[in-house]
């Protein structure tokens, strides 16, 4: 699956950068977090290159490191239809192509539910929550057909 092939790159270049396994354990192996979630959290802090692997003593090129981390959020993003392609993450890799904005914090993954075979939307609305501290945002469809109110 060409999604699930650009979340594993995603996720190496995330661990090469960083040095780590893709959870991060914190506070005391008490508590763990998904590597692309802790990179993400510098990213939004607006220092990405604060997750960079220490060990470097930083010794990178700060401009090269910064591509290989917003790719790598990029391509592990939750919603696969947000996702590069693997030729799209490689030219911005290359420098041929402009990085992503990508919003400050990680999205989280949305499902809607399948609509019946005999209905079908006739509108939509969005619905945002906070839920462990992140901003969640789904789609809601409302199922075509006229409503009856007794009274």
């Amino acid at each position: 699956n060409t999604e699930s092939d650009v979340y594993s790159f995603g996720v190496v270049l995330l661990e090469i950068a960083c040095g780590r396994r893709p959870v991060v354990v914190l506070q005391e192996e008490e508590d763990s977090q998904h590597l692309a979630q802790w990179v993400w959290n510098s990213y939004g802090r607006g220092n990405v290159l604060e997750a960079v692997d220490t060990r470097l003593g930083g010794e990178f090129d700060a401009r090269e490191m910064e591509c290989v981390m917003i790719v790598g959020l990029w391509c592990a993003h939750l919603d696969l239809k947000l996702r590069p392609s693997i030729r799209r993450a490689v030219n911005m890799l290359r420098f041929e192509a402009p990085l992503p904005s990508l919003p400050s914090r990680m999205p989280a993954a949305s499902y809607m539910p399948a609509v019946s075979g005999t209905e079908s939307c006739t509108s939509s609305s969005m619905v945002t929550g906070d839920i462990n501290g992140i901003t969640c945002t789904s789609l809601v469809a409302a199922a075509g057909g006229a409503a009856t109110q007794s009274s």
